[in-house]
């Protein structure tokens, strides 16, 4: 077994979510999930068969959007997996919704943030054995960084 360390292309201004799902109809029922539930984001689906033609299969409304989740599924090369990639939204918008998506088995992460993924690869194929999502924390948050974060969350409209 040999492990991988495969780092994500996020584009600038964008947020990616890296899951695990289970079924062909996947691309589908991920991008009727968004189209539901935030219309005005741009976004593209990516999904990777694990048997049959073994194809990344993807979907989405926005072309730079679609090649970008194309690119990091590929790069990924885990059966399974599938990778979102979206503008004009944030993954808080959606987590919910993908969750009670049928196929998805889990989420790996849902980030803006530098990403490497831990791929074993197999002579069978790739499997995902985790994420690196950004940084080591680099200290304790103090009232200054309290205030910081909750005048940001203020500021983004998700507190009052």
């Amino acid at each position: 077994m040999e492990l991988i360390a495969v780092r994500l292309e996020i584009p600038e201004g964008t947020n990616i979510i890296l899951g695990q799902s289970h079924f062909i109809k996947t691309v589908e029922d991920i991008y009727e999930a968004i189209v539901n539930t935030v219309p005005q984001m741009k976004f593209g689906v990516a999904f990777n068969e694990a048997s049959g033609m073994c194809l990344t299969r993807y979907d989405g409304n926005d072309d730079e959007m679609k090649a970008a989740a194309v690119r990091n599924a590929t790069l990924v090369g885990a059966g399974h997996c599938f990778v979102i990639v979206m503008r004009d939204g944030f993954p808080i918008n959606i987590l919910g919704r993908l969750k009670e998506v049928p196929e998805v088995v889990g989420l790996y992460c849902a980030t803006a943030n530098p990403v490497e993924v831990v791929v074993a690869q197999t002579e069978q194929g790739r499997g995902i054995l985790g994420v690196i999502d950004g940084s080591i924390p680099k200290g304790v948050e103090d009232n200054s960084g309290r205030e910081w974060r909750q005048s940001f969350l203020r500021k983004i409209g998700y507190k009052r």
